[in-house]
């Protein structure tokens, strides 16, 4: 997995970015009550905002971490959003990523420099 400095965490399956936030930031967020997630077959660009999440002490936007096709959605989420904080860095992934190039995922932190990140 590999972590950006926003809290978010990605994976690489099927030749697709799949795209949640960390544990850290789910306890961070407390207990997700809403969850607005985009619509697949867009283009998003870095830092776009494509994800909004309600807790009960906070509204957040999840941005996209990289330029690529947003082309799957975890519907789960919408109807159950606590899955964020039961499972944020399993089930509870929010959308895959089509990128053009695997190698940028080089440019962020592995799990050792994200722990070093949020210590």
């Amino acid at each position: 997995m590999k972590y950006t400095e926003e809290h978010e965490w990605l994976r690489v399956e099927d030749n697709l970015v799949v795209v949640g936030i960390t544990e850290h930031a789910s306890t961070q967020l407390g207990d997700v009550v809403f969850v607005e997630l985009p619509d697949t077959g867009i283009e998003v660009a870095k830092d776009d905002e494509v994800v909004v999440i309600e807790s009960v002490k906070a509204a957040s936007d999840i941005l996209a971490p990289l330029d690529g096709e947003i082309v799957e959605v975890n519907e789960a989420l919408v109807d159950n959003p606590g899955m964020v904080n039961e499972d944020p860095t399993g089930d509870a992934w929010f959308f895959k990523l089509k990128i053009a190039d695997m190698a940028v995922l080089d440019e962020l932190m592995d799990e050792a420099a994200y722990n070093k990140f949020i210590s």
